[in-house]
């Protein structure tokens, strides 16, 4: 089979797993569920033929449900389209400036911590509409009120339907014969209990679509454009365009991982994400973004270019121009339990067990990231935890740690960690207790980075005890060994009067 061939039949099956998903973003981020169509198409069709990343996929994320909300709450659904559209031009400007590759420069605890934290909210907000409830609004309030929105609403119809959804998930996710892997887990899930309702007159809220896809559209006005002088919504909207960016360029990484083809080239997938979502902000749908479901499917269907996204687009667009009827009949739940199974999968504790195994503190970032995205609000979480990851960074590169150890008239010194002017008082007052008659020996192996106040002040250490009749001995190998890997250790070194000597085979 062709190309052309394999990516006609990987299209339909990411179809068949967009269609449920796109609605149900649209569930989440309280807008029309027609703009989560729109955006799916978009995704598809015009990220999909520009892509940097091949195999990757576009469209409406669970992940940005958190961002469009603190713009649909507050502002309206008409301010949408603006948001997007800034969003989209600063994507495009990044994409022209080459920063794409800096996008993904970010501590990977903050970013799952970012995901794993949307995940709480997506999921606790879900839950309150599986049941039938309106959720609080603020990730506290929806967990607090909980269980009184089950007990409330405990026999109806919405939450056994919910339940049974993300049931079929779950035992989906975990007991797919080998032979099925190409059938998405959301539509199964979605299909059945969308015959069960019908099979069974539930009475149940089921989706809701306009005649004409057109008629759905969210063109910004003139009147949105005084939202620029709003600094939160502006504040909002470029929030919205960076974690967009961070997302999809993250995702694409992940899907590299996942197949031996072409490589992404950032600049073009930012770029390309930046062009798509003007047009959704043309249009006033929801963001797009790289989705890794719905790209790890693309790749297990067998897909080779960038055509079978673009022909998914094609098969939304297909959908709802000829047959939208058949969407009215999926029940609200349905798709409101798919998105606490992927809520729940985003938050995780596998993350922070796998952070915990990976040492340094990681886990810490995450977890501080994750209770203040819950706490306060999306922005604010992520800011706490950049701070977090920051002050982690800066304790990193400013921490020395000095251990002498005697033995006799010798005297042991080994150096850990980065050796800075910060540290310098340090590294200077305990060489400075040693007696001057005694012999040091000075490893320097344990350095991670070493500045020229530092490498000056062993150099002169060296000079003054010589002088003095004393014996040290400063491991410079230890360091000439890292130069070649360190050029920060090597520039050092060579600025405080290097090449350093290596000390004699007498010494």
């Amino acid at each position: 089979m062709n190309s052309l061939g394999r990516d006609a039949i990987a299209a339909v099956v990411v179809f068949l797993v967009a269609l449920p998903l796109c609605l149900g973003v649209a569930l989440a981020s309280q807008v029309p569920l027609s703009l989560g169509i729109i955006s799916g198409i978009i995704g598809g069709i015009i990220v999909g033929a520009l892509a940097g990343s091949p195999l990757q996929v576009s469209g409406p994320a669970a992940g940005l449900v958190v961002s469009v909300l603190m713009i649909v709450v507050p502002y309206g659904v008409e301010a949408l389209g603006l948001a997007v559209l800034i969003s989209g031009g600063l994507q495009v400007l990044a994409a022209v400036f080459k920063l794409g590759r800096w996008f993904r420069a970010v501590s990977p605890a903050l970013i799952q911590g970012m995901l794993a934290g949307i995940g709480v909210l997506i999921a606790a907000s879900q839950l309150h509409v599986m049941v039938g409830a309106t959720p609080p609004g603020g990730g506290l309030a929806d967990i607090w009120g909980l269980p009184a929105a089950v007990m409330a609403n405990i026999g109806e119809d919405a939450l056994w339907l919910g339940l049974a959804t993300i049931g079929i998930l779950v035992a989906w996710d975990k007991f797919r014969p080998d032979n099925l892997k190409v059938v998405p887990g959301p539509l199964l899930a979605v299909g059945l209990t969308t015959a069960a309702t019908a099979l069974l007159n539930l009475d149940v809220a089921k989706v809701e679509l306009p005649e004409s896809l057109f008629g759905s559209l969210n063109v910004p006005t003139a009147d949105s454009l005084s939202l620029l002088a709003d600094a939160g919504f502006v504040g909002a909207a470029a929030a919205l365009g960076l974690i967009a960016a961070a997302e999809s360029l993250l995702c694409a990484n992940a899907t590299d991982a996942l197949h031996n083809g072409t490589r992404t080239d950032y600049n073009k997938e930012l770029f390309a994400l930046g062009v798509g979502n003007l047009a959704a902000g043309a249009v006033g749908a929801l963001p797009v973004t790289g989705v890794i479901v719905r790209s790890a499917t693309n790749i297990e269907a067998g897909a080779k270019t960038r055509a079978a996204a673009v022909i998914h687009g094609f098969l939304l667009l297909g959908l709802v121009s000829l047959a939208p009827f058949l969407l009215a009949y999926i029940p609200k739940a349905a798709l409101a339990g798919t998105l606490v199974f992927i809520g729940v999968k985003l938050a995780s504790p596998a993350k922070a067990v796998a952070l915990h195994k990976a040492g340094g503190n990681e886990v810490w970032i995450f977890l501080i990231t994750v209770g203040a995205i819950v706490a306060t609000n999306l922005l604010l979480g992520i800011g706490i935890g950049l701070a977090c990851a920051a002050a982690k960074l800066l304790y990193t590169f400013s921490h020395l740690e000095v251990d002498v150890e005697q033995e006799g008239n010798r005297y042991d010194v080994d150096v850990h960690g980065a050796a800075t002017f910060v540290a310098l008082p340090l590294l200077a007052e305990a060489l400075e207790k040693i007696p001057q008659e005694a012999e040091v020996h000075v490893h320097l192996g344990g350095l991670m980075y070493v500045d020229h106040a530092c490498a000056e002040l062993l150099q002169r250490q060296e000079e003054r005890r010589e002088a003095a009749g004393g014996s040290i001995t400063t491991e410079w190998d230890e360091l000439h060994e890292l130069r070649g890997k360190k050029p920060l250790i090597k520039r050092a070194l060579d600025s405080a009067g290097g090449p350093f000597r290596r000390p004699s085979a007498e010494s």
